[in-house]
């Protein structure tokens, strides 16, 4: 072989070894909202304020640790009886029992027919994950990614993500903001849940997934009234639609956790088979340590059992046990009754300061003679608010 080619060959050999595998990979876009973070992170001026991540802050701009979470820590250190042993599979059963009775309340007929089973996940956004991989292989009995799944628009940014990485195919919206009125667009939203009679077409065809935001809604602020709640309810249980509530904010929208839970215990009540996704992370001030639980309600406990034992395999290959230190705060706190109202006392703490916030914000703008209204400010709940505002 000529001299000049065995070179060119070697060259193109080398040249070939020196590539990475992973040379055509994009780079992803960074995560808007946590972007917006560090860039506030990296920004010098003295009047900087942060309006991005839902975490609740000190006047300092600080998280709050809460009293209650610290007093529990201390008895978790104390407790020589404790190990770093594996959870099992679905989680710490004191935890998960606990969690579901708070979203559903200790009387739920639901959980003393033993059709009321949890899984602990990490965060909220591990629970709609969980949920959201079991419904794409067996919602109505079938692996099916064509199933509809409406989010509300607007919604939490993070919603299209999970069911979509979890293989669903057909993610669509919601009627929910009406931004000329600034309030809840319920006539949209009941239109999106009936069949088109003129047509005879389903708009959301039967078995379709429905996301409800149990309360404090992400990004608006603005909830439906238990009236407009039972409109809802009424429909989707006509209709044959499936109820996957996300409860982010339990307690700490309104300072109740009976108030803010009060759209999901009327759906139990109304005979609905339904996932609850919650998130501690808000309503402890446990931002890192990732505790959330995936609440079930079925039809009843033969039900349970093998949907939960589905739910036991896809853990198993996600992240296989949950970790510890979180749930057992968590359980701790809910299962000791002085610890229990401690905790609810923390919360109303919280929640009241953000009420209080929302007042002076109406007030402000009222003072500076903002032109419009600004009643919504304080009608609407929760960390976020759709002030409607303009650039002007």
């Amino acid at each position: 072989m000529d001299a000049s080619l065995r070179r060119l060959k070697r060259d193109h050999l080398a040249l070939h070894l020196a590539m990475s595998i992973f040379s055509d990979v994009p780079q992803a876009p960074p995560v808007a909202v946590f972007k917006l973070t560090a860039d506030f992170r990296e920004d010098s001026h003295p009047q900087k304020v942060n309006l991005g991540v839902g975490a609740y802050r000190t006047d300092d701009c600080q998280p709050w640790v809460l009293p209650v979470v610290k007093k529990v820590e201390r008895l978790i250190v104390e407790d020589d009886s404790l190990n770093h042993e594996y959870l099992p599979i679905l989680g710490l059963p004191e935890f998960r029992s606990a969690s579901s009775k708070v979203a559903l309340g200790d009387d739920s007929p639901a959980i003393k027919e033993n059709r009321v089973g949890g899984v602990q996940c990490l965060g909220g956004t591990g629970a709609l994950r969980i949920g959201a991989e079991f419904l794409r292989r067996w919602h109505n009995g079938v692996n099916n990614t064509a199933t509809p799944v409406y989010v509300s628009a607007p919604t939490w940014e993070n919603h299209n993500s999970v069911f979509s990485d979890a293989g669903f195919k057909d993610i669509r919206p919601y009627h929910y903001w009406d931004a000329a009125n600034r309030g809840l667009d319920l006539a949209g939203l009941l239109d999106d849940l009936e069949v088109m009679s003129d047509e005879l077409l389903d708009k959301a065809p039967e078995h379709s997934i429905f996301v409800l935001h149990a309360c404090a809604h992400n990004p608006t602020g603005t909830d439906p009234t238990q009236e407009q709640w039972k409109k809802i309810a009424e429909i989707m249980k006509r209709r044959n639609l499936f109820v996957f509530f996300d409860s982010a904010y339990q307690g700490f929208a309104s300072g109740s956790l009976e108030k803010d839970a009060w759209a999901i215990r009327y759906f139990v009540s109304e005979g609905f088979e339904l996932f609850v996704a919650q998130s501690f992370s808000k309503n402890f001030g446990l931002y890192n340590e990732r505790v959330g639980n995936l609440t079930v309600v079925a039809k009843d406990s033969e039900n349970l059992t093998r949907i939960l034992s589905q739910m036991e395999k896809i853990v198993r290959t996600t992240w296989s046990n949950p970790p510890s230190q979180g749930a057992r705060i968590v359980s701790k706190t809910l299962n000791c009754p002085e610890l229990f109202a401690e905790w609810k006392g923390n919360v109303k703490t919280m929640a009241d300061r953000v009420l209080l916030m929302r007042d002076q914000l109406k007030t402000k703008l009222q003072e500076l003679g903002t032109p419009g209204t600004w009643d919504h400010i304080t009608q609407q709940i929760g960390m976020f608010s759709f002030t409607g505002l303009n650039r002007e």
